[in-house]
C-alpha cells in the first residue's frame, strides 16, 4: 500500500515509489513501496535529504560510480540502469532501488509525470537561433503578473529540460522552457516530456548540419514540436519564415502568427533605425497598437520580441503587460550584448554560438549600428556544419565583405574558406588577418581601434571567443554606463 504524496507548495517533485515506477516502467528491487521521495537529483554533490538519485550514464560519466556518495548525502532512493554485469554493486544498503532499462529515459518519464501532476501550463520554444533570448522575453513578459519557472541558461536538452520541469511547484503559474537539438528525434522526445500547451519555433536555418544533414531535415526536426503537441495546444508561427509557414499549414489546431507580413496576428510597424540604445517600433495585435522602446538591438531581436509577444498573448497576457515586459528586457550575456569602450568604440559580444543564420543577422545589425564609422569582425569557426562546412564559411566571407567591414580577423580551421569568400567580393587580402590566439587579435586592435568603430565578435561555443571580449574590455576599459 502506498501513501499519496502531499503537494507541498514550496517543495518540488514530491512523489511515491509507485508513481516513480509508473513513470519509468521500472522494477522495485529493494525497499518498501510506501516510500515518498522529496526531490530528484542527478548530482551527488547537490543531493538533498530524502531525494531520489538517478544514475545517468554518458560517454564521459557514469552516475553509478557515485551511488555511495549520494547515499552518504541523504538519498532515499536510487534509479539504476539495467546492466547484467553490475547487479547491485556499489548500491548503499539503505534506500530503495528501482531498476530501469535506461536512466535518461527514466529521468524524462519522471519529469513528464510531475509536469502532468501539477498541470501547470507550459510554453516550449525552439528554433535555429534566438531560442534563449525569446525564452527570456516570454518569461519577462509573464513575470509581470505571474510566478514563472523558466529554463536557466541553456539547459535545453534531455537532461536540462527534465530538471527544469522537476523544479515546478504548486506556486508556479506557468513554465517557459527552451528546447535544443543537434540530432534527429530530440525535439519530439523533449516535446513528449514537456507536453506544452503553447509551442513557438523562432526560425529555421543552417545549424547542426553535421547530424541533421539538410535544411529540410532541420525544418522537420524543429517541426516535431508542433507534431507532438496536443491538438488543443496553440502553435505560434513566424509567417515571414517560409519553412515555418509550411509547418503552420500542417498544424490543424489553433495558431497565432507573427511577422511583418500583412495579416499576421502580431506585427511591428513604424520601426526606427536600430541604434546603440536599442530599437523602437509600434507593436500591433488586432486593432490595438502600443509604442515600444526595447533596449536590445537588431532585426533578429525584433522577430524574437514579436514571437514572445505572440506566445504571451496565447497564454492570455494583455498588451500593456507585454510592452512592459519587452521594455524591461536586457541583452542576454553573450548574445548580441553591446559594450561601450572607454576609447569611444563599441564591441558586440555575440560569442555564445554561431551558425550561418545568426552570423548573417549579426552582420546586418552591425552595418546599421556603425553608421559612418568603421567596423571589424572577429570570427571563429561555425561548428557542426557537416561536410559542407567549408562552403558555408565561404558564404559567410562573402556576406562579411558585402557588409563593408573594414577589417576581418579569423580564428579556427575554416578561416581560409571565410577569407576566400571575402576576397571573392572584393575585400583586400591586407585587411584579412589570421590569428591563432586572442592575444594576437588584441595586439592588432590596440593600433587599429578608434572612436566610433564597431567590432563584432562571434563564433561557435567551442571556439571560446568570449576570451577576446574579456581581453578587449580589460585593455580598453568600459564606460561607466554601457550602451545597452
Amino acid at each position: 500500500m502506498t501513501t499519496e504524496a502531499p503537494l507541498r507548495k514550496n517543495t518540488s517533485a514530491v512523489m511515491t515509489i509507485s508513481e516513480v515506477l509508473s513513470a519509468t516502467g521500472g522494477s522495485l528491487i529493494r525497499g518498501g513501496s510506501e516510500k515518498i521521495f522529496h526531490g530528484v537529483s542527478i548530482d551527488s554533490r547537490k543531493m538533498q535529504e530524502g531525494a531520489l538519485f538517478i544514475c545517468l550514464k554518458g560517454e564521459n560519466f557514469d552516475g553509478h560510480h557515485f551511488l555511495a556518495a549520494a547515499g552518504a548525502a541523504g538519498a532515499a532512493g536510487f534509479v539504476i540502469q539495467n546492466d547484467p554485469g553490475r547487479g547491485l554493486s556499489g548500491v548503499p544498503e539503505k534506500g530503495s532501488v528501482i531498476l530501469v532499462e535506461d536512466t535518461l529515459k527514466a529521468l524524462g518519464g519522471i519529469a513528464r509525470f510531475w509536469r502532468k501532476k501539477l498541470d501547470v501550463p507550459v510554453i516550449a520554444i525552439t528554433g535555429s537561433s534566438g531560442k534563449t533570448t525569446t525564452k527570456e522575453m516570454v518569461a519577462g513578459i509573464l513575470d509581470t503578473k505571474n510566478n514563472v519557472l523558466k529554463t536557466e541558461g541553456n539547459l535545453n536538452n534531455r537532461i536540462g529540460l527534465p530538471l527544469t520541469l522537476l523544479g515546478l511547484t504548486g506556486q508556479h503559474d506557468v513554465a517557459v522552457v527552451e528546447m535544443g537539438t543537434n540530432m534527429p528525434g530530440e525535439i519530439a522526445c523533449l516535446t513528449r516530456i514537456a507536453a506544452p500547451d503553447i509551442g513557438l519555433i523562432t526560425n529555421i536555418g543552417a545549424a547542426h548540419l553535421e547530424k541533421l544533414k539538410s535544411l529540410a531535415n532541420i525544418r522537420e526536426e524543429k517541426g516535431a514540436l508542433f507534431q507532438n503537441m496536443v491538438q488543443t495546444g496553440i502553435a505560434v508561427i513566424n509567417v515571414d519564415d517560409k519553412a515555418l509557414d509550411l509547418l503552420g499549414r500542417r498544424w490543424q489546431g489553433k495558431q497565432i502568427t507573427f511577422g511583418w507580413k500583412h495579416g499576421a496576428d502580431v506585427s511591428a510597424h513604424d520601426i526606427r533605425k536600430t541604434s546603440a540604445l536599442g530599437i523602437a517600433f509600434r507593436l500591433r495585435s488586432g486593432q490595438e497598437t502600443r509604442q515600444i522602446q526595447m533596449q536590445v538591438n537588431g532585426e533578429h531581436n525584433l522577430y524574437n520580441a514579436l514571437g514572445a509577444a505572440a506566445a504571451a498573448l496565447a497564454f492570455g497576457a494583455d498588451l500593456d503587460s507585454i510592452c512592459q515586459g519587452l521594455e524591461s528586457i536586457r541583452a542576454v550575456s553573450g548574445r548580441f550584448e553591446i559594450k561601450a569602450l572607454q576609447n569611444g568604440a563599441h564591441v558586440i559580444n555575440d560569442t555564445y554560438n554561431a551558425n550561418p543564420l545568426s552570423v548573417r543577422e549579426a552582420l546586418k545589425t552591425l552595418k546599421a549600428l556603425r553608421g559612418s564609422g568603421d567596423s571589424a569582425v572577429i570570427l571563429g569557426d561555425m561548428m557542426e556544419l557537416g561536410n559542407k562546412a567549408g562552403q558555408w564559411h565561404r558564404k559567410m566571407g562573402r556576406a562579411i565583405a558585402e557588409t563593408g567591414v573594414k577589417s576581418l580577423f579569423l580564428m579556427g580551421d575554416y578561416g581560409c574558406d571565410t577569407a576566400a569568400g571575402a576576397r571573392e567580393k572584393g575585400m583586400a587580402a591586407a585587411r584579412i588577418l589570421f590569428c591563432e590566439t586572442p592575444e594576437q587579435v588584441q595586439d592588432h586592435l590596440q593600433s587599429l581601434l578608434k572612436p566610433g568603430d564597431w567590432v563584432l565578435v562571434k563564433g561557435s561555443r567551442k571556439m571560446k571567443m568570449e576570451r577576446i571580449v574579456q581581453m578587449m574590455t580589460e585593455s580598453f576599459g568600459l564606460q561607466e554606463r554601457a550602451a545597452v
